[in-house]
């Protein structure tokens, strides 16, 4: 039987989930409020929250300085790029993970999450110099192919792990019933574990997108994404709260849109086949 929640215990749980949420999120309402003062009172000591004088000039500044599309679109190329591959290359490994495992299948998972813990600087000059060697320095494609190195691990084992929920019975009923191996996959597997897809996707946008060690040390001019648009206002004469934070929301801005987004079409499909 269900164990019966009292009112006062869904109030303070409710409360408490409102309260950490806030506090995760107020870094960020923050850097939105921050983009909206000036200079002066974004260092104002004690820290202005709400009373102040609401201004547009600190965008206004970002866009005469900087070409926002540019980097923009830089962005969404490299970590469109990157997460489109590493789902195409993902998912056949683990649906061969989970459904035709190894007596090695635990090792490769195993060894594929280790590499996560290797130092990004400790490969940075290999990295560097094999981008030198092919002419990709300061490129695209470049990124896009080490990002999706660096989090096709993640991407696996997410993916692994959805794919575990699904009972192999179904595949083995549409084999039967004819299907080959791509049909199995494409028409079969994938519908089943989109909402799984969408999440991993999810996840992997947003640390390609986040992602600022190797963009700033591989890019320059051409491809540099909005992590160097950012790291652009951090300059030797100082630190410019405003500009900087205005420059940050803008940055962020596209992508917390796109995590609302999916969160909504996410919960509606899931909603949608409960129903169903």
């Amino acid at each position: 039987m269900a164990r019966s929640v009292t009112r006062n215990r869904k109030i303070i749980n409710t409360g408490a989930a409102w309260a950490v949420g806030l506090l995760i999120f107020f870094p960020i309402l923050w850097t939105i409020l921050t983009s909206f003062k000036t200079e002066a009172q974004a260092i104002a000591d004690p820290p202005i929250f709400l009373g102040f004088d609401w201004t547009l000039e600190n965008y206004s500044a970002v866009m005469e300085r900087s070409n926002y599309g540019r980097f923009l679109w830089n962005s969404i190329i490299i970590a469109g790029g990157s997460t489109l591959l590493g789902i195409l290359i993902a998912v056949p490994a683990a649906w061969s993970m989970a459904f035709v495992p190894s007596k090695r299948t635990k090792d490769i998972l195993l060894w594929m999450l280790s590499t996560k813990m290797l130092p990004a600087v400790g490969v940075l000059y290999p990295i560097y110099l094999l981008c030198i060697q092919f002419g990709v320095l300061d490129s695209k494609i470049a990124l896009v192919f080490i990002l999706m190195l660096i989090n096709l691990p993640i991407i696996v084992w997410m993916l692994y792990t959805y794919f575990k929920e699904i009972p192999g019975e179904i595949l083995e009923a549409a084999r039967m019933d004819g299907a080959t191996l791509h049909e199995e996959v494409l028409y079969v597997l994938t519908p089943m574990a989109i909402p799984g897809i969408a999440s991993t996707v999810l996840l992997n946008v947003i640390l390609a997108w986040n992602e600022a060690f190797w963009t700033l040390n591989l890019t320059a001019a051409k491809a540099a994404p909005l992590t160097a648009f950012i790291a652009s206002y951090s300059s030797p004469e100082g630190l410019f709260y405003a500009k900087l934070s205005a420059a940050s929301t803008m940055a962020i801005a596209p992508i917390l849109i796109l995590g609302w987004f999916s969160q909504k079409q996410l919960v509606s499909g899931l909603t949608f086949g409960a129903v169903k």
